[in-house]
């Protein structure tokens, strides 16, 4: 693979970690992974509440970090 799609593949790789440490135990995933993906977003949204952070700029500065890490990006 090209060096191009290593913030892609890093990315990818690092959220894998994360969803898997968030949801998943010894038995096997506790939701489905789009279950925990939502149970995720809800859950930072609650935490944009009470840090008073902006989730949508958040999620707006994410989009344009994703355009810009994409392989064909």
């Amino acid at each position: 693979m090209s060096s191009d799609g290593a913030p892609h593949d890093e990315a990818v790789r690092r959220a894998h970690a994360a969803i898997q440490e968030y949801t998943l135990s010894a038995e096997g995933w506790r939701s489905s992974p789009s279950e925990t993906l939502q149970r995720v977003l809800a859950d930072l949204l609650h935490w944009c509440d009470d840090t008073q952070r902006d989730f949508d700029r958040a999620l707006a500065v994410a989009r344009e970090r994703h355009a810009a890490e994409r392989p064909d990006g």
